[in-house]
């Protein structure tokens, strides 16, 4: 398996500007870890198993209601994202492990009143609860706020309630408060200095479903959605940051980082976001090579519709791609292999191999609006199940109920610099050579470099 990205390699790359114009806006990276299991490169046991089912509880998914503001790995179905990170909420600031999501709008952690939720988790052991009487930055959002969005409006003398339901059972509602967000400023001698801003989140005093599952459970969820409503727009609002995020998640070992602010280097070509009513990140993808064949497929086959396209989202671990694209791309990237007999297992298509595949396999291409291209390698779309067993993470959507869909996910856009640019409304990918650990995958590794002006959270 080729090599993945070295943390302190893509913190170097990822220089911001940091000049009199941005004044006090801030840029920065915080390091993240993936809830399913990678050790060595390799999924273990049912592991494999659990990624389809994850996604389908998360592509299934859809907000019931809406008052709300828009951020290790087990065999248990959950329909968020596969990464969290810890932040600070409050004062004196209080540590929370929350859900890093980019196909989800909502800021929500768990409250200290809350009903049916779990004070423990295979992830987290002990389950930390957010107490507003315990921070005295602490304030309540009322319904005549000009923030609270309540959907049927609430009583103007009560506190502003939220609700989010999930399609797989998940649920979770409470009331809005504003607190503080502690960060640190980086400066380009690798200083940081602490400061805060005040956000608006969700307290959440009901949970249900998935999001009482103690196997799983986590501290909550932060999202960085193309939505105007999320953590990262009010950062933005308050003059702090641009509205642009990146990310280099560690396909091997399973963390990662995430940046917020503007990236000046690595240069990032990038594709249009198209607009649509979702949060999600929607692209056009013109076609796709295998070995520099171009696939022969229907004309309007990657159109693109509130429903149907090309998604890019790092909370789903596969890819899902039509029927006819996906028996035509694994034909094509098969086709030297007429030996090799294919065995089903959790719907994966697998087989045993022997050697390299990264040797005797195919590069796949993507070709995007704006002529950006994403190079997917076999180490990227084979996954290693034990010793010389592999399994075809390229998966048929019709199967999993969304047929015009394309969906790519963690696997095919880990291992690069990532960058969502919500200001210009377009997303950009880059690859960066390195000869060790990945981006975040190593503990202890300091995620600083040498950011100037940066956040770290």
């Amino acid at each position: 398996m080729a090599a993945p990205l070295l943390l302190s390699t893509i913190i170097l790359a990822l220089v911001v500007v940091a000049s009199s114009t941005h004044g006090t806006m801030a840029n920065g990276v915080f390091q993240v870890r993936r809830k399913f299991h990678i050790v060595d490169g390799v999924y273990k046991g049912s592991d494999i198993g659990a990624l389809q089912t994850h996604d389908e509880n998360r592509h299934r998914r859809r907000n019931l209601m809406a008052a709300e503001l828009p951020l290790g790995g087990f065999n248990i179905p959950y329909g968020t994202g596969l990464y969290y990170t810890d932040i600070g909420i409050g004062t004196p600031a209080v540590k929370y492990y929350v859900q890093l999501d980019t196909g989800s709008k909502a800021f929500w952690v768990n409250g200290i009143s809350c009903k049916q939720c779990p004070h423990e988790s295979d992830i987290l052991r002990k389950l930390t609860f957010y107490d507003p009487r315990s921070s005295v930055s602490s304030k309540e959002v009322k319904c005549d706020d000009t923030i609270c969005t309540s959907r049927p409006p609430c009583n103007m003398t009560l506190r502003c309630p939220y609700i989010t339901g999930y399609a797989d059972g998940g649920l979770t509602m409470g009331i809005l408060f504003t607190d503080l967000l502690h960060y640190h400023q980086l400066y380009g001698n690798g200083q940081t200095q602490p400061t805060s801003t005040s956000v608006t989140f969700g307290c959440g005093l009901q949970q249900s479903g998935s999001l009482n599952n103690s196997a799983v459970a986590i501290d909550g969820i932060i999202g960085f959605g193309n939505s105007n409503q999320t953590a990262l727009s009010q950062l933005a609002a308050a003059g702090k940051t641009k509205k642009i995020f990146s990310h280099c998640l560690d396909s091997t070992n399973g963390g990662g980082i995430f940046a917020i602010g503007e990236v000046v280097e690595p240069k990032v070509k990038t594709t249009p976001i198209v607009k649509n009513n979702e949060v999600y990140h929607l692209v056009n993808l013109k076609s796709i090579n295998v070995a520099g064949t171009t696939l022969q497929l229907p004309a309007n086959i990657f159109g693109t519709t509130k429903t149907k396209g090309t998604f890019i989202d790092s909370g789903s671990t596969l890819v899902y791609l039509p029927e006819i694209i996906y028996s035509e791309l694994i034909l094509a990237v098969f086709a030297k292999h007429p030996d090799i007999t294919m065995g089903a297992m959790y719907n994966f298509q697998c087989f045993h191999f022997l050697g390299s595949v990264d040797d005797k396999f195919p590069k796949i291409t993507f070709h995007f609006e704006n002529d950006l291209t994403l190079d997917v390698y076999p180490y990227d779309y084979l996954l290693e199940y034990e010793g010389n067993q592999y399994c075809f993470g390229f998966q048929d959507a019709g199967i999993h109920g969304y047929k015009d869909m394309i969906i790519l996910g963690d696997m095919v856009i880990s291992n690069k610099v990532v960058v969502y640019d919500m200001e210009k409304q377009a997303i950009g990918w880059t690859e960066h050579n390195s000869v060790e650990e990945a981006c975040g995958g190593s503990e202890g590794l300091s995620p600083i470099g040498r950011m100037h002006g940066g956040l770290f959270l």
